[in-house]
């Protein structure tokens, strides 16, 4: 099976993604379209997103996000749309060996969700906190940090827009960009550079 055109999209999920159009993402986050994953779902949009590096220094890591649609609604998702996504961000060290890191970053994809008004359910997903040491000729490399999310939800109705937002949302907070969500305060991870 692969992802039709979005031209070809069904009208259900068509006017879920005119929601997307709404969504206004932060100066210092550029998302753009990218070619959706084939043979997941019968039909799929993905983006990517990249933080503006004249916003602050360093590298700030990728991310994607992917939403399904099968009209079928398969039973494991408790509906027609599926929200997968990927993202990984450098850290500083010491924060990389914080073992409580890929709970928060869990915890900031919730709030961020709950916050923007993106009502979803089974949400599942792994955070994974890397620790590199180059050896050889790579050994004058510093020890490279990083957290890797892989995470999926199931959005419930067609306000697709909101679940974009949080996403973004998300991605700079693991970026170490301040959060734009009144009550939420932003760690700075002090990242190498």
């Amino acid at each position: 099976m692969s992802a039709a055109p979005q031209n070809d999209f069904p009208p259900e999920f068509e006017g879920a993604l005119s929601t997307v159009a709404e969504v206004e993402f932060r100066d210092d986050i550029h998302v753009t379209d990218i070619p959706a994953p084939e043979g997941i779902a019968p039909y799929a949009k993905a983006w990517s997103a990249t933080i503006d590096p004249r916003s602050s220094d360093g590298d700030h890591g990728t991310a994607r996000l992917v939403i399904l649609y099968d009209p079928s609604a398969p039973d494991s998702w408790s509906g027609p749309f599926r929200a997968v996504c990927f993202a990984k961000a450098p850290l500083d060290q010491s924060m990389g060996e914080d073992p409580f890191l890929p709970k928060v970053a869990w915890s900031w994809l919730m709030d961020a969700l709950e916050q923007r008004g993106a009502v979803f359910s089974r949400a599942a997903g792994t955070a994974s906190t890397i620790i590199s040491t180059g050896f050889g000729e790579l050994e004058s490399d510093q020890v490279g940090t990083e957290i890797e999310m892989r995470v999926s939800w199931s959005p419930d109705g067609d306000r697709l827009g909101s679940h974009v937002e949080a996403w973004a949302e998300f991605v700079g907070m693991l970026a170490g960009l301040p959060p734009q969500v009144e009550g939420v305060t932003a760690l700075h991870p002090g990242r190498h550079r």
